[in-house]
């Protein structure tokens, strides 16, 4: 099947048109016309090379809505013309304990993802969102809500799950005190989500100058991190901390702010971080943890819950054209909404 898509020739190049092809439908393949791909920061990470040397030309982008054109001969869940969805991964061994249990993210023989890896059968490398089309293997594809729009779902295939998931597993619901770390594309949906959970939502930055974003969508405003008197009267004041930061920094500074046996998650920067802090640790019983995404049982369940809750991502809408734009402007700072791209501009 012939494609384009905005494609990285090396590490820190810009994204430009590239003419490829998607694989043939095997028999439990679903075809996808490709509306709206969100930008997420792992995507600059990944490109850019930051997390190891990629198999370029790479088009990036795993937070996918679109339509079904094709399906194969032994797809039962899916028809054309339906909306469907695609996250960060397209396949896996469905076979180990992890696959069984739908923790696919954490298969025994690796995940395959969206973009950057390598096809468990042909070998050839998957190429991501930022394009026409997409042929994905049937048990990774996920269906749209109806009450969901198409134009602002495509985030929550990763920033809704990578934030979903870690308040799910610790139980974060009704009287819970959270804080989020952080009021870009996954702290601002952090906030939605916990609030819809019934927790009392905190975010935690270094400035206030977000401070109507964190109160308009539920947060109870912004403590300010650089306030070593704000920060001193919050000792105690959180039972889990969501640590949304995608690039190194200090987490030390926010661990007296758990209470006793709280946990602070990290989700964002997956790299190096400052030297642990053992002190408020062992005096608090508290915990540092790490989170990935969800598996696809989960994936879905945050796209009904969604749908549920009337919870939307906050989106700038962008052409394909502007790509590189908007990802100089993530690079400068962590805006309070997700890009979206708008495919429809894109033709073959």
């Amino acid at each position: 099947m012939k494609s384009i898509g905005y494609a990285a020739e090396s590490a820190g190049a810009e994204l430009k048109p590239f003419h490829f092809n998607r694989r043939d439908l095997r028999p439990n393949d679903v075809a996808i016309e490709i509306l709206y791909s969100g930008i997420c920061h792992s995507d600059l990470h990944t490109v850019n090379g930051d997390w190891g040397e990629q198999p370029y030309p790479l088009i990036p982008g795993h937070e996918i809505v679109g339509r079904v054109t094709a399906i194969g001969a032994d797809v039962k869940k899916y028809q054309v013309g339906e909306n469907v969805a695609v996250g960060c991964m397209v396949d896996s061994c469905q076979n180990c304990d992890q696959c069984e249990q739908g923790d696919e993210q954490f298969c025994r023989n690796g995940l395959t993802a969206t973009y950057g890896s390598r096809d468990r059968l042909s070998g050839e490398v998957t190429q991501g969102g930022y394009s026409k089309n997409i042929v994905v293997r049937e048990e990774f594809v996920l269906k749209v809500p109806e009450s969901l729009s198409l134009e602002t779902a495509a985030p929550i295939l990763c920033a809704g799950i990578t934030t979903y998931s870690p308040l799910k597993a610790w139980k974060v619901g009704p009287g819970t005190r959270v804080g989020v770390i952080g009021l870009g594309g996954l702290g601002h949906m952090a906030v939605k989500l916990a609030v819809a959970m019934g927790a009392e939502v905190t975010v935690i930055s270094r400035s206030k100058d977000k401070q109507e974003n964190a109160k308009a969508i539920g947060a109870t405003g912004i403590l300010c991190s650089k306030d070593q008197d704000e920060m001193q009267k919050a000792a105690n004041s959180f039972d889990f901390i969501l640590d949304t930061v995608p690039v190194k920094h200090d987490f030390n500074t926010y661990m007296p702010l758990l209470d006793v046996d709280g946990s602070l998650v990290l989700v964002g920067q997956i790299g190096p971080m400052e030297e642990i802090m053992t002190v408020p640790l062992v005096f608090g019983r508290r915990r540092i943890a790490g989170s990935l995404i969800g598996g696809i049982a989960e994936t879905q369940e945050v796209l009904d819950f969604c749908a549920q809750h009337g919870i939307h991502p906050e989106c700038k809408m962008i052409n394909i054209d502007q790509v590189n734009q908007a990802w100089g402007e993530l690079t400068k700072g962590n805006p309070a909404h997700r890009f979206v791209i708008d495919m429809s501009s894109l033709s073959l």
